[in-house]
């Protein structure tokens, strides 16, 4: 139960900061090379580290360039993939 709630609450977290982004005019591209860069000191390449989370690596690479819109589930794959929260993936994108 607890679990549900953490995620649930970084579900909310997420959502918060890309409505945020997209009132504000900003880049979504620019928030998702975050993404590359975690991927990247973490040391797995795209097609790696899209293996380990169970999604394509033309999939990642549209993710990456912030050509896709990401599913919330997408969204807790990647984050679990880099170890870190969902709400860190999204840290420093105000």
């Amino acid at each position: 139960m607890i679990l549900i709630v953490h995620v649930l609450i970084s579900i909310i977290q997420v959502c918060c900061n890309y409505d945020m982004l997209r009132q504000k005019g900003k880049s979504i591209s620019a928030g998702f090379r975050r993404v590359r860069a975690l991927r990247k000191a973490a040391g797995y390449s795209q097609e790696d580290f899209a293996l380990e989370i169970g999604l394509d690596r033309t999939y990642m690479g549209g993710v990456e360039r912030g050509e896709r819109n990401l599913a919330l589930l997408n969204i807790a794959k990647i984050a679990r993939g880099l170890q870190i929260s969902e709400s860190e993936l999204f840290a420093g994108m105000k």
